[in-house]
């Protein structure tokens, strides 16, 4: 969601089927959400409940939950005018240079793609189309180019939390939610791509002409592609060439998305409560992941800056965090990725509550919670 690394728009790029037409759309879509209504709204605001504004309350939190820091309260009289005030203009710059070393980057890997795919064996063109594909999109081609979109997270059309009514509205329905949002919930971006992507009506009419040509090419591609990678290789090939490496990103997708905007202590507003400077520097969650991880992902993790202005390029990333953390330190969540923090995020944030802001599945449902009892019972709990 960074710019240059717009990690939702991000998620299109790598889904495996889209076009550049879906890529492109997938920004217009979330100008487009601002028109929707929304029972509540996302970059969850952190509220000023009791809990929150002691500090001696925030640390016991931030070791029960797996974060190094829960921030406090952001005063209702500072605005997002405030915070950017205090990062320095030269953050904002684009550094020619560096995005199209990236581009260098990926040409040349797509090159060695298109080599291996003239040269590889029969039996190893799956493998080989999967390497041109992923050298586009993963290196950094389009997402060197996303530096100059806009997008400006305002409503959360993937993690919203569940609504009573909705988990009570049928057995199976409650059912199908424990799983997702418990044990499954790292492959829930599936769900959003599902949902968002593929129903014209959630786009603009200009915008409806070049959905069409992605879904074309989607549809294209498994009604041609597929079949050809299992002519060649078996469903097996089919499986380990196409269907692991997508579940494979979309578990990173998910994964990234969820521990940045979801915590039992990060609540969601309704639009009239909504108040910008909280959600973006209160209500979204830095994380530190190792080295290897972050540097595949272009510091997307270091992601509060993006909330404040996606204008700033992933290589600012960390000294903008830098500067807000001088400025604004005291009001920032911040972990190192660890088994608690995850736990937490899969086994509590599940329904919306307006006073407590999340009530876990099993203290509605505690007779059909299993699969979150499981999760309890098994994942580690160290941080």
């Amino acid at each position: 969601m960074s710019s240059p690394v717009n990690f939702l728009d991000f998620s299109v790029r790598h889904s495996g089927l889209d076009s550049l037409a879906v890529r492109r759309s997938f920004l217009c879509h979330h100008s487009f959400s601002q028109k929707v209504s929304y029972r509540v709204r996302a970059a969850a605001v952190t509220a000023s409940p009791t809990f929150l504004d002691n500090a001696e309350e925030r640390k016991l939190l931030a070791e029960k939950y797996g974060f190094m820091q829960i921030g406090k309260p952001l005063p209702n009289n500072i605005t997002m005018k405030d915070i950017m005030d205090t990062l320095p203009k030269k953050l904002f710059e684009i550094d020619d240079m560096k995005p199209w070393r990236s581009v260098l980057i990926s040409v040349t890997s797509y090159a060695l793609g298109i080599f291996m795919i003239a040269k590889a064996p029969w039996y190893l063109l799956p493998l080989a189309w999967a390497w041109t594909g992923t050298a586009i999109t993963g290196v950094g081609f389009f997402t060197c180019l996303a530096c100059f979109d806009y997008y400006v997270l305002s409503e959360d059309t993937a993690w919203n939390p569940v609504m009573r009514d909705e988990f009570e509205s049928s057995p199976l329905m409650r059912k199908a939610i424990i799983y997702g949002y418990g044990p499954l919930k790292t492959w829930m971006s599936i769900t959003h791509w599902l949902i968002w992507h593929f129903n014209l009506k959630k786009f603009r009419p200009a915008e409806i002409g070049r959905v069409k040509i992605s879904l074309a090419c989607v549809f294209a591609f498994m009604a041609i592609g597929w079949p050809l990678i299992i002519y060649k290789t078996g469903i097996t090939g089919w499986i380990k060439f196409w269907l692991m490496p997508w579940l494979g990103y979309h578990f990173w997708m998910s994964t990234f998305t969820m521990v940045h905007h979801t915590a039992p202590h990060i609540p969601f507003k309704t639009s009239d409560e909504w108040h910008a400077a909280q959600a973006q520097l209160n209500g979204t969650v830095h994380c530190n992941y190792p080295r290897w991880i972050e540097i595949l992902c272009h510091d997307i993790n270091v992601h509060i800056p993006h909330h404040i202005s996606s204008r700033i390029p992933s290589y600012n990333l960390r000294e903008a965090h830098k500067v807000l953390q001088d400025n604004w330190g005291e009001y920032l969540n911040e972990a190192n990725w660890n088994w608690r923090l995850m736990k937490t995020i899969l086994t509590v944030c599940h329904v919306y509550d307006h006073e407590r802001y999340y009530v876990p599945f099993d203290e509605i449902a505690p007779d059909e919670s299993y699969p979150i009892q499981f999760l309890k019972e098994t994942m580690p709990d160290y941080a």
